[in-house]
């Protein structure tokens, strides 16, 4: 009689440092499983403490809460199931592992410590972990399992040594962040690992949003000559339960229903909702704040905001001044109506003539200019933060990514606030993800189905509305020829010559790369935002504040 073994995957949500909330969590899907007749419950790499831990991992305090949560898991799980976790643990010889352990009858069985260490992009494994040796496959019942870790399934050598090693199956335990492109490139990079081995394959990602850092899940399963054989949500918690069977060719995994994968702007929108809704829960908040000027960036905030934790929840603040136009308040208030959110109104003429009489005698004999128009952006920010502060709302920014690049923001004022949902989404990206909104809804959405903003924000000519006929364009380039530079300058790390090649004028090429640079010092004090790109501000692309070097190819 052929062999059958039964396997429950659990892509799960943990919170950094939550290791009583993790393991509960952990336990209520052991248990699911073990109602269901598995053999195996697995989880992904780091899900006992959350990812990415940073400088956490470090404190010896936290290790040993981490070795006591562990503890307490093997005899909580010792009747039942095996259990398969990931986590953080002393090496041998001193530093620490990013280690996958197998509990079973209350004692750990089987221990796998994460060779291949990433220190590119988000991650910095080598400063936190000592590489460990490679492992040989773990026996569990009938079927010998090998357990690469995350990046160690990306590199052909630990894959191919566990198959040397007896392997008939290969468990992919993960903590991949999500950035535009990244499900299709896992699925490349392990059917190169089944082909080259000639073993099925089950790909384990975590989910949740952890700062600026989104896991997407998509776990997946594939047999040997990579056929797709099951494939979980994008985004979303949740458990599948696959039946191995041995037969003449090896074990196989039964196929089981194929989850429709989004596409970039969806996995996009779905990434920046998700992003938000972690990071208040996670961080203890419930409502949020945002002003809501009538324009596109701050209509899709509120948009992302109301799907996120829904529109009872999210507080919007129209502020007008002189120079603000009746179509932006008649647009700010249309948007709160579809969304269904509340909208209150703070003028700030008054506090701005205030702010400009006490300053009257030191400004005195000098021409107004851009020091008026940020005064009206930092009292708008002083106001929201009033509002946070005393209704315990988070505050919302809402600077697209062009704008960040360029430093199209004022520091203290517009920049105020805890998260930036579209700081990594530039405004030609966000004119796009506004119409695909409007036109789509999705079950995981909070907000109202249908249009959730009127066509009038989108395709009206932006201003930040600050002196009297503002328009972006006075500044900056058209977005559709901004954004095509930032993209070769930041995300294509291109040269000047490299664009002017392309057809870009030299002297606007120039200029966008000098606003890049001398803008640093504005991203170094900016909010964190979900992470949509290879190429985000922060931990992807880390640029000194003070920077003299100029790129000279095309002078």
């Amino acid at each position: 009689m052929a062999s059958r073994f039964c396997l429950s995957v659990a892509q799960i949500n943990p919170t950094v440092g939550d290791l009583a909330g993790n393991a509960q969590k952990v336990l209520a899907y052991w248990a699911e499983a073990r109602d269901a007749g598995a053999d195996l419950v697995v989880f992904p790499e780091m899900a006992l403490t959350g990812y990415q831990l940073q400088d956490l991992v470090t404190r010896p305090a936290f290790l040993a809460s981490v070795a006591e949560a562990l503890e307490d898991l093997a005899e909580a799980t010792k009747e039942g199931p095996a259990c398969g976790i990931g986590l953080p643990l002393p090496a041998e010889g001193g530093g620490i592992n990013n280690a996958y352990v197998i509990l079973q009858g209350g004692v750990q069985i089987a221990r796998i410590n994460k060779h291949h260490l990433p220190n590119d992009s988000v991650f910095d494994e080598k400063r936190y972990f000592k590489s460990g040796n490679p492992s040989g496959p773990v026996r569990i019942g009938p079927v010998r399992i090998g357990i690469p870790i995350c990046e160690d399934a990306w590199h052909e050598d630990i894959t191919e040594t566990l198959a040397e090693a007896g392997s008939e199956v290969l468990l992919v335990t993960n903590g991949s962040p999500y950035h535009r492109g990244k499900m299709g490139l896992r699925q490349t990079h392990m059917v190169a690992r089944v082909i080259e081995t000639g073993l099925p394959l089950i790909y384990l990602n975590l989910v949740g949003g952890q700062d600026d850092q989104i896991f997407d899940g998509a776990s997946f399963a594939l047999n040997q000559g990579g056929a797709l054989v099951a494939q979980m949500p994008a985004f979303e918690e949740g458990m599948t339960h696959l039946t191995l069977r041995e037969g003449a060719e090896g074990w196989q995994i039964d196929k089981t229903d194929l989850t429709r994968l989004p596409n970039d702007i969806e996995a996009d929108y779905h990434a920046m909702v998700l992003g938000l809704r972690d990071y208040m829960a996670k961080a203890g908040f419930s409502r949020a704040v945002l002003g809501l000027s009538g324009g596109v960036d701050s209509a899709l905030v509120a948009a992302i905001a109301a799907d996120a934790i829904g529109p009872e929840n999210v507080h919007c603040v129209m502020l007008p001044s002189r120079y603000t136009s009746q179509a932006s308040l008649d647009d700010a208030r249309d948007v709160a109506q579809m969304l269904g959110v509340t909208l209150d109104s703070l003028p700030i003429e008054a506090p701005k003539e205030a702010v400009e009489a006490t300053l009257a005698p030191l400004f005195a004999g000098r021409d107004p200019d851009l020091t008026e128009e940020n005064i009206q952006s930092r009292l708008r920010g002083v106001l929201l933060m009033a509002l946070s502060n005393k209704f315990g709302e988070m505050l919302l920014t809402t600077g697209n990514k062009s704008e960040v690049a360029v430093g199209y923001a004022t520091i203290y004022g517009d920049m105020a606030g805890g998260y930036n949902p579209i700081k990594d989404l530039y405004k030609t990206r966000v004119f796009a993800t506004c119409h695909w909104r409007n036109a789509n809804h999705r079950a995981w959405m909070k907000g109202p189905d249908g249009p959730v903003m009127p066509v009038s924000v989108i395709e009206k000519p932006p201003s930040a509305e600050l002196r009297d006929d503002q328009k972006d364009e006075d500044s900056l380039p058209p977005y559709e020829v901004l954004d095509a530079i930032l993209e070769g300058l930041i995300d294509q790390e291109a040269s000047v010559a490299d664009l002017v090649a392309q057809g870009f004028d030299a002297a606007t090429v120039k200029r966008v790369e000098h606003l890049i640079y001398v803008s640093e010092y504005k991203r170094f004090q900016s909010a964190p935002g979900a992470r949509l790109t290879s190429r985000a501000f922060w931990l992807d692309r880390r640029y000194p504040i003070v920077n003299r070097w100029r790129d000279p190819s095309a002078e």
